[in-house]
């Protein structure tokens, strides 16, 4: 590889082809990307959420939120693609130092009808030879009684929202039988669990059984929909779209190119309601 100047610009050669330097550096600086750390999402369909049945009053539920050792492709309109694992001692810390701050919760809180009310306390809570296991006796409520036909019926998943604390990446793995396009690999080593419980199955084409990343969900699921529609129209001229027929455009609405770069979700989230 060997570089050189034609025309004023700086170009690389790699195997006998003049490549920009600009290029090879938004490649390399690609490659040492950070990965995203805080409020990640993953969940794990089917969950095999069992109920127990406790005499009088409402059932424990257990299960796993999360499995060890086993490779997921992570492909996120925010966290980006590459294959991530957890390793057996991951939440060794946060079961013993953060459990009594966790959360049990439907949907991570954003359900239309139960929203961010608890499911019930958690009784057990230890890393076994598959993964994160708990146990949880549900609270006699109504919310919690209109879980339990979906929860017998094995039509929920369960998943975990989490802090990375701790990771190890390889950004140059060979091709192998997991990895078989030799993609970014990512081992959570440690990390704080902030809540877990049930949810509902991805409602989008492709999704199958097994681990997979909901982040871009719990995001969108942050977002208040009037303040969205406010901000495309600060940004863009226009409304939301209508079902009326519109009038014929005599003139392009000006349009406003916003040139802000956005370290983080919150950045992201403060400057959207900053727009209101």
């Amino acid at each position: 590889m060997s570089d050189k100047t034609q025309a004023g610009k700086v170009t690389v050669n790699i195997s006998g082809k003049d490549v920009s330097a600009a290029v090879v550096r938004r490649a390399q600086s690609a490659d040492k990307r950070d990965y995203k750390r805080e409020n990640l999402v993953r969940g794990l369909f089917p969950a095999e959420i069992e109920l127990r049945d406790e005499g009088a009053g409402m059932p424990t539920m257990s299960g796993h939120f999360a499995v060890f050792n086993e490779w997921t492709e992570i492909n996120s309109s925010w966290e980006g693609r590459f294959l991530e694992r957890v390793a057996p001692t991951a939440f060794d810390k946060t079961f013993s130092e953060n459990t009594r701050h966790m959360r049990v919760l439907f949907n991570h809180g954003k359900d239309p009808s139960i929203g961010d009310k608890v499911l019930g306390p958690i009784q057990e809570l230890r890393s076994d030879e598959r993964g994160a296991y708990y146990e949880v006796p549900l609270f006699d409520t109504s919310y919690n009684k209109d879980l339990l036909p979906g929860l017998q019926a094995g039509s929920y998943g369960s998943s975990f929202r989490f802090k990375v604390m701790r990771e190890d990446v390889e950004r140059t793995p060979e091709r192998s039988e997991h990895n078989p396009e030799g993609i970014q690999e990512r081992t959570i080593l440690e990390a704080k669990v902030m809540e877990f419980g049930p949810v509902t199955f991805p409602a989008y084409q492709g999704a199958t059984a097994g681990v997979r990343s909901l982040t871009d969900e719990f995001i969108l699921a942050e977002l208040d929909p009037e303040k969205i529609a406010e901000a495309l129209l600060r940004l863009t001229g226009q409304n939301a779209p209508s079902t009326e027929t519109p009038a014929p455009a005599t003139s392009q609405p000006e349009r406003r190119v916003v040139n802000r770069k956005f370290n983080s979700r919150e950045d992201y989230l403060e400057w959207l309601s900053s727009l209101s």
